[in-house]
């Protein structure tokens, strides 16, 4: 095992923690829509942060299908991003017309051309897409892509969040090898959505309140949608830019590398 790496593999890491140590969906959504997003959440009726919950967990349940049984068909050298973008940009555009009302029907259809998109990447990265573990860690992106209050800020959320989705990967990636997702009783594949759920909600009813201002209407949504899809493209691409060079140099040395590189970026 190599101890030290290359230069064009420290420029690869140096580029995935500027896309994983980014700024949070929540402030660039804050930019466009010109209001705290906080203030935003406001707009939602009392009774959405549940609905949107349940939405949010039905909407990875159907991106999940579509992770463990079709992902294979994709064909192309390159990530489609713009094609991808355009995509999710038509049903929030849609999602917008109808208000939060839209929301149940948009989000498992943009929740799916994300997953597509992050596959895409995937495959760009060295993936292959029909391993089992590679179908779940496009689905783990959606943790990755969020915050929680556990979130230690003494180090890399992306690495606390990894080792927190660790247990269910291993466990889920077992079952989905020989099991059907949608036979009966598949506890650690539901624990795995749950935990990608619990941390997905945060950004979904983000993006629910921006588009619950008044006035914000289709465009609103069809923009924040690009950014929604934008910003998981960011983070499917240095998740996979981590995962190659792990496979090359090992988890523990890319870890240490990782964190030395977002020390030397804090400090400036």
């Amino acid at each position: 095992m190599e101890t030290s790496l290359s230069d064009l593999h420290i420029q690869e890491l140096t580029t995935a923690v500027e896309l994983l140590e980014n700024p949070s969906i929540a402030a660039k959504i804050t930019n466009v829509i010109g209001m705290p997003i906080e203030k935003a959440i406001d707009y939602l009726p009392d009774n959405w942060q549940e609905n949107i919950s349940k939405i949010t967990e039905k909407s990875l349940t159907k991106a999940t299908e579509a992770a463990i049984w079709s992902l294979d068909d994709l064909v192309t050298d390159k990530p489609s991003n713009l094609l991808h973008k355009f995509g999710v940009a038509v049903t929030g555009g849609v999602g917008g017309f109808f208000g939060l009302a839209g929301l149940a029907v948009e989000l498992p259809l943009s929740t799916t051309i994300m997953l597509r998109s992050i596959a895409d990447i995937a495959r760009s990265q060295g993936e292959s897409l029909s391993d089992y573990g590679t179908k779940l860690a496009c689905m783990e992106v959606f943790a990755l892509g969020g915050e929680s209050k556990s979130d230690d800020d003494a180090e890399s959320g992306y690495f606390i969040v990894r080792a927190a989705m660790a247990n269910s990967i291993s466990e889920a990636t077992q079952f989905v090898a020989t099991k059907k997702i949608s036979e009966e009783g598949a506890p650690a594949l539901v624990r795995f959505i749950v935990n990608v759920a619990s941390r997905f909600n945060i950004l979904v009813t983000e993006k629910a309140a921006a588009q619950a201002i008044p006035a914000l209407g289709a465009v609103g949504g069809g923009i924040i949608n690009t950014l929604f899809m934008d910003h998981f493209q960011d983070v499917a691409k240095g998740h996979f830019i981590i995962r190659k060079l792990e496979r090359l140099y090992g988890p523990e040395l890319i870890k240490t590398w990782y964190l030395s590189i977002l020390d030397l970026r804090n400090e400036d």
